[in-house]
C-alpha cells in the first residue's frame, strides 16, 4: 500500500506536467484531430482527473473522489454548448485510455510497485474514467436536447408571424408543412399575440402550404372557434382543391368559415 500510496501523491504533485505530456502524446496518434485550443483544455481537464484518480488511490475502496461526478457533469455541459458532437466526444476516448494506461505503468513500475498494485490503479483509473465518460454523456444529452428544443420553438416562432396590414387587420401566413406540433404552437401562442396586437379581423393564408395532416386541421379549426369567441372575424385564403380535398374528407366542416382565393381578394371583401 506504501507504493501505492507513493504513486498517489506524485500523481497530485505532477498532475499539470503529466496532463501536458498525455495530451501530447494522444495528439500525436494517427487520424487525431484537434484545435490546439481544444489541446490546451483537454490539459485543464485532464489535470483535474489525475488528481481525482490520485485521491482516489488513497482508499482500497471504489470510492468516486468528492467532486467528480459534478466536475464531469460541467465538462458535458461546457462541450455541449460548445457545439461538439457526442461521437466525435466518445471517439477520442481509446487513444486516451490506451495512453493514460501506458503513463500509469510506467509510473507504476518506477515506484516499485507489484504486478497486483499496478493492476489495482489501472481498474481504478477505468472505473473514474468510465464513470466520468457515463456523467459527461448523459448531461451532453440532456443540454443538446434543451438547445435542441430552443432552436425549434424559436424557429416555430419564425414560421408563424402575424403581420399586421392595415388598421386591426393582420395576416397569417402560413408555410410549409403544418403538423400538430405546430399547430398547437400557433393556438397556444399566436393566439395570444393576436390578442395582445387588438385584431379585429385576421386573414389565415394557406396559399403557402405545403402539407397537413389531421390532427393539425382540428387544431386550426379550434383556432378559428377560439378566435370568434374572442370577437375577432377570420378570414381563410389561398385553400387550394387538393387542400380542400383533404379537409372534406377527413371531415372537417369549413362551411361557417368565409374563404376567398386570395388575401388581396380578402382585403378588398372587407373594405367594400
Amino acid at each position: 500500500m506504501k507504493g501505492i500510496i507513493g504513486v498517489a501523491k506524485y500523481l497530485d504533485d505532477n498532475a499539470e506536467m503529466l496532463a501536458n505530456e498525455i495530451v501530447q502524446e494522444i495528439s500525436r496518434k494517427p487520424n487525431f484531430e484537434a484545435l490546439q485550443e481544444e489541446l490546451e483544455q483537454a490539459i485543464i481537464v485532464y489535470t483535474e482527473f489525475i488528481k481525482f484518480l490520485g485521491k482516489s488511490l488513497f482508499s482500497s475502496e471504489n470510492n468516486v473522489p468528492e467532486g467528480l461526478v459534478e466536475w464531469s457533469k460541467s465538462n458535458g455541459k461546457r462541450t455541449a454548448s460548445q457545439g461538439e458532437r457526442v461521437s466525435t466526444i466518445i471517439a477520442r476516448y481509446p487513444p486516451t485510455r490506451l495512453v493514460f494506461i501506458d503513463y500509469l505503468t510506467k509510473i507504476s513500475i518506477e515506484h516499485g510497485l507489484s504486478s497486483e498494485e499496478l493492476v489495482f490503479i489501472n481498474k481504478r483509473f477505468n472505473y473514474l474514467l468510465d464513470i466520468s465518460i457515463n456523467e459527461t454523456i448523459i448531461i451532453f444529452e440532456q443540454v443538446k436536447d434543451k438547445i435542441i428544443q430552443k432552436t425549434q420553438q424559436e424557429v416555430l416562432k419564425l414560421s408563424v408571424p402575424v403581420v399586421p396590414i392595415q388598421d386591426k387587420t393582420a395576416v397569417l401566413p402560413l408555410i410549409g408543412s403544418i403538423d400538430s406540433e405546430r399547430a398547437e404552437y400557433i393556438l397556444n401562442n399566436v393566439i395570444l399575440k393576436i390578442l395582445e396586437m387588438r385584431v379585429e379581423y385576421l386573414i389565415v393564408d394557406f396559399s403557402g402550404i405545403l402539407t397537413i395532416d389531421a390532427i393539425a386541421e382540428r387544431y386550426l379549426f379550434d383556432i378559428y372557434s377560439v378566435l370568434r369567441l374572442q370577437g375577432i372575424e377570420v378570414m381563410m385564403t389561398g385553400i387550394g382543391p387538393e387542400l380542400a380535398q383533404t379537409i372534406v374528407r377527413n371531415g372537417i366542416d369549413f362551411s361557417s368559415i368565409k374563404t376567398y382565393a386570395t388575401v388581396k381578394q380578402a382585403i378588398e371583401t372587407q373594405k367594400s
